[in-house]
């Protein structure tokens, strides 16, 4: 994931301490069931398509846009999938984040999936019950995608 602008000029004087922000993942799925995944340039490893949004962009627009940036694929947001607080990361530089992700479901409505951008190396549809190696957030996040059940909340402990 690109570093966005903004988040280029808050490290400038906040260091690398932790930073809480927002992400965005959005499952999209086209008419035939399939899921929409990027294989990235940074790890190298197949994934959802995700990012953070601009401040004072929505989440379901931030959806549509990363998902077009990354895939050239059209999008509509159908639904919140799950909200969740992800684990603190240290990136190689040292900067420390933490994620508040939201996951949309998605439906694919128009382009052709194509690599758009610098930060994936392949993108792809895949049948559900054939996905690439995926890591254990990926898989599910898809999972709760396609259950027909209300949006998903880490339980309370």
């Amino acid at each position: 994931m690109a570093t966005p602008d903004f988040i280029r000029t808050i490290r400038a004087t906040a260091g690398q301490q932790l930073l809480w922000l927002p992400g965005v993942t959005a499952l999209v799925f086209d008419d035939e069931g399939r899921v929409l995944l990027g294989r990235r340039a940074d790890t190298g490893m197949w994934a959802v398509i995700a990012g953070m949004p601009d401040p004072g962009e929505q989440p379901a627009a931030c959806a549509v846009r990363e998902v077009y940036e990354e895939t050239a694929v059209r999008c509509v947001p159908e639904r919140v999938v799950l909200v969740q607080a992800l684990k603190q990361i240290t990136y190689e530089n040292g900067d420390i984040c933490q994620f508040m992700d939201i996951t949309i479901r998605c439906r694919a409505v128009g382009g052709e999936a194509r690599v758009n951008d610098d930060e994936s190396l392949e993108v792809g549809w895949f049948d559900v019950d054939a996905l690439p190696e995926l890591n254990d957030h990926a898989l599910f996040r898809i999972k709760q995608a396609l259950a027909d059940a209300p949006t998903w909340f880490d339980p309370m402990t």
